[in-house]
């Protein structure tokens, strides 16, 4: 296993775990890093590398009834920002690669995803449901300024008016407003901005390559103006990190013109658990303990809890300051303020890409 005995900068996991699926794996040796230290060599590649992939399908059924969507798209897999609780991570180890830094820095990209799209939309099976963009990595991860397959996606969505949503914690998704208005004036969009946050410190240290918590409000609120609705996901709630924020940031996101606020409480699954742990003794030594022990607490001794129902909120005290603190909120700061569904009747009129007159 890569282990890093210093914090590394602009990063999130701190090491190279093993991939559960891997016979074997690695380590390297004190004499070998020692040696690195002395001739001012990196021990490992920092640098991120895309990988073209070229899926069969595009469109996934979540089976999961705690994440509040049927279908997801994910035209990335892995993700730069390299957030430190990230769920996602996991999923890595199925492509052959680790879920600490290989995660940040192999990005695989789904090279024919609208193409995929497109045959899916007009499939005469498919029957309109939202299709929620970024069920597993952020569609607006920097390498998506180059690429732009999630504006052609969002315009492919236009072209057969189907239902779409969007979860991000990228500032970029402001330069696709032109689309998202569009889709907007037929409610078939809805944006989700994660805002863990409000202190730049701390967004700094748990999500190293996102966009700054001044970028996301701006989002808000330029969204907002352009009459798309958006809403916010505090996610993860991470007891001592960002619990004390609750009340000042949904009073934050609400000024902005955010409709809701939703959230979910830190569970480390898998490979998680280790990085995280790694992660925080390097960042926050003086409260490391502290915070994993009120994650245990959580769910029920453990670091992880996979159960349908608690695994999202949690149980016990601390969870249930939580849940109060947000009813409290949304009721002093968001009261009256409505999510209508997306409209899924609009699609088989345009299932060819064009409205059909009989």
């Amino acid at each position: 296993m890569s282990i890093s005995k210093e914090y590394i900068k602009g990063r999130g996991a701190q090491s190279n775990v093993p991939n559960r699926f891997d016979v074997h794996n690695h380590e390297f040796r004190d004499d070998f890093l020692n040696y690195c230290a002395a001739e001012g060599d990196d021990f490992q590649e920092s640098k991120t590398t895309i990988i073209d992939t070229f899926p069969k399908t595009i469109v996934n059924k979540v089976a999961s009834p705690d994440v509040g969507m049927e279908f997801s798209l994910n035209p990335y897999q892995g993700c730069e920002h390299g957030c430190i609780y990230c769920y996602a991570r996991n999923s890595h180890e199925y492509w052959g690669f680790s879920p600490g830094l290989d995660f940040e820095q192999k990005i695989l990209v789904k090279r024919n995803a609208v193409e995929l799209l497109e045959k899916k939309l007009r499939s005469k099976s498919w029957e309109a449901v939202p299709i929620v963009l970024s069920g597993n990595t952020d569609c607006y991860q920097p390498i998506e300024k180059k690429l732009k397959i999630t504006r052609q996606l969002l315009k492919t969505f236009l072209k057969y008016k189907h239902p779409v949503g969007i979860i991000t914690k990228n500032a970029l998704v402001q330069r696709d407003l032109d689309i998202l208005k569009e889709l907007a004036q037929d409610n078939l969009v809805t944006v989700n901005l994660s805002v863990t946050s409000l202190s730049e410190e701390t967004r700094r240290i748990l999500e190293p390559r996102t966009a700054s918590i001044k970028k996301r409000l701006e989002t808000i609120e330029k969204l907002a103006a352009a009459n798309v609705p958006v809403s916010v996901m505090m996610a993860p709630i991470i007891p001592s990190i960002n619990s004390q924020e609750i009340m000042p940031l949904v009073k934050e996101i609400a000024n902005r013109g955010a409709l809701s606020v939703g959230y979910t409480i830190v569970r480390l699954n898998g490979a998680i658990g280790t990085i995280f742990t790694d992660w925080i003794r390097k960042t926050m030594p003086d409260r490391a303990e502290k915070v994993l022990n009120q994650i245990e607490s959580v769910h029920g001794g453990s670091l992880n809890d996979s159960r349908f129902g608690t695994r999202m909120k949690g149980e016990g005290e601390f969870a249930d300051q939580v849940k109060q603190q947000f009813k409290i909120a949304r009721k002093l700061y968001l009261k009256n303020r409505e999510r209508k569904p997306l409209n899924c009747d609009l699609h088989e009129q345009y299932k060819d890409g064009q409205l059909k007159l009989f």
